[in-house]
């Protein structure tokens, strides 16, 4: 159904963004540090669920879309593209700014039931829903159909490796979640890096072949 070529990128790109200190892992570690492991994990699984609602509902986007014409679809990646390499470069210039994590622990200390908030928290992103809509179409092969089955179960291992990330981090709250959470440096460093990858991802995708 893959091609293993761009599968294995896939995977490479998802992991890395996954390990990246973003506004969802931070909000699992706040809730973490703030009400301890429990509330951690029920936040994590929460933002899980989250994430699934945003992969279900741009996969039957995309599959309306291409229903509509191929040119459409095509669209929809070069634009995805495009829209990466942008995110990468927000992601550079917002490292400078590191404001996730005030945000985060106050999110944490207003909200009150765990697990409904962090779906609240995902579900109410609207920048999650636009990372996977330029995001998990530049993987769907529209040659190999079933492409609401591509987009889920992609969309799906996409969120379950930010998942786990979320559960190591709680795991590791100790010494890893105080230098995430204390470490300007640390977190500056990491989300340069990913803003980097995501524009040589985006120029990648847009330059090379589609399938």
């Amino acid at each position: 159904m893959f091609d293993p070529t761009r599968f294995l990128i896939f995977l490479s790109a998802a992991l890395l963004l996954a390990i990246a200190p973003g506004p969802g892992m931070l909000y699992v570690l706040a809730r973490c540090l703030a009400g301890g492991k429990r509330e951690g994990v029920l936040s994590a699984i929460g933002t899980f669920l989250g994430g699934m609602v945003h992969v279900l509902a741009a996969a039957a986007g995309v599959s309306i879309i291409l229903a509509k014409s191929a040119m459409a679809f095509a669209t929809v990646k070069y634009v995805g593209a495009a829209y990466l390499c942008l995110l990468g470069v927000r992601m550079i210039v917002e490292a400078r700014r590191d404001e996730a994590v005030v945000d985060a622990i106050a999110t944490s200390r207003n909200a009150r039931n765990p697990l409904w908030q962090g779906i609240a928290t995902e579900v109410l992103n609207p920048k999650t829903a636009l990372f996977f809509l330029s995001f998990i179409p530049q993987f769907v092969s529209r040659t190999s159909g079933h492409v609401f089955f591509q987009f889920v179960m992609l969309g799906t291992i996409s969120v379950a490796m930010n998942t786990t990330a979320d559960l190591l981090v709680i795991v590791l709250a100790g010494p890893l979640g105080e230098r995430i959470r204390t470490s300007k440096r640390f977190r500056r460093r990491q989300r340069t890096l990913t803003g980097a990858i995501m524009i040589g991802l985006g120029t990648y995708l847009a330059t090379s072949e589609g399938k």
